[in-house]
């Protein structure tokens, strides 16, 4: 990682999430500052075998949060009617998995309003449908987390990241933290390759739908104190640079 300029702090969130925070209020009326930040990383492709999944959960995020509404009745009957007839927690992650897929109708709506409204007529997107995996998950005392991150999808498109992509991994027992992403999953030619699997093309920017530090925002966010923000213009851009890639 190389961050420029380099006078910055280095915040840690509570479930991990690292910021930089620059101070910038000795910058000169009607100038502009330059913040770039370089990632090296290794993404790799993960396969999980599910065949086992049996034994005991661990008591971790299993608490309703905002946008993640677990404790919300509606929530609580749906999960609790997709579970019947499921023996193993895979079966009933399963169930909420492709319930998300036959029944949410994709709308960008670029906000998060969380699992209950994904249940409404206003449609939803990638922020909704991992909520609403998330939440099903631990309306049933499975343990489940929200991701956001950059979805970088080769074939077919250009060779920019897709911003604000959101995706969720489940607990699975004997297994661990299983890889999901309802959203595209949600055509049937699809469902498969993204339950139980982890593509090489997502890219973990931040975990959880409303990290403290962001106060209810996405991690494409910018925070100004003291004073009138309207006065501050920012713009900036994500973009991915292909190293050679490295098959095993």
């Amino acid at each position: 990682m190389e961050v420029t300029p380099n006078a910055y702090t280095l915040v840690i969130d509570e479930l991990g999430n690292h910021y930089a925070e620059f101070d910038f209020s000795g910058q000169t009326a009607g100038t502009t500052q330059i913040v770039k930040i370089d990632y090296r990383v290794a993404v790799n492709e993960l396969d999980y075998d599910l065949s086992g999944c049996q034994g005991e959960l661990p008591e971790v995020f299993v608490q309703p949060e905002l946008h993640i509404e677990s404790a919300n009745p509606q929530i609580v009957a749906l999960a609790n009617d997709l579970s019947k007839g499921k023996d193993t927690v895979c079966q009933q992650v399963r169930a909420f998995y492709d319930f998300i897929g036959d029944k949410l109708v994709y709308t960008y709506n670029g906000s998060n309003w969380g699992a209950q409204s994904a249940l409404g007529p206003m449609g939803a997107d990638c922020t909704e449908y991992a909520d609403l995996l998330v939440a099903l998950g631990r309306a049933k005392g499975i343990p489940a987390r929200y991701f956001e991150g950059l979805l970088y999808l080769e074939n077919g498109t250009d060779t920019l990241a897709k911003t604000e992509h959101a995706w969720a991994d489940v607990y699975m027992p004997s297994v661990g933290w299983v890889a999901l992403d309802p959203t595209l999953g949600r055509l049937p030619v699809n469902r498969g390759t993204y339950f139980a699997h982890y593509t090489p093309d997502h890219i973990i920017v931040t975990m959880g739908p409303n990290p403290s530090v962001l106060r209810g925002s996405s991690y494409w966010t910018h925070l100004y104190w003291p004073g009138n923000s309207t006065r501050i213009q920012v713009s900036g851009e994500w973009k991915i640079e292909l190293a050679d890639k490295v098959v095993h």
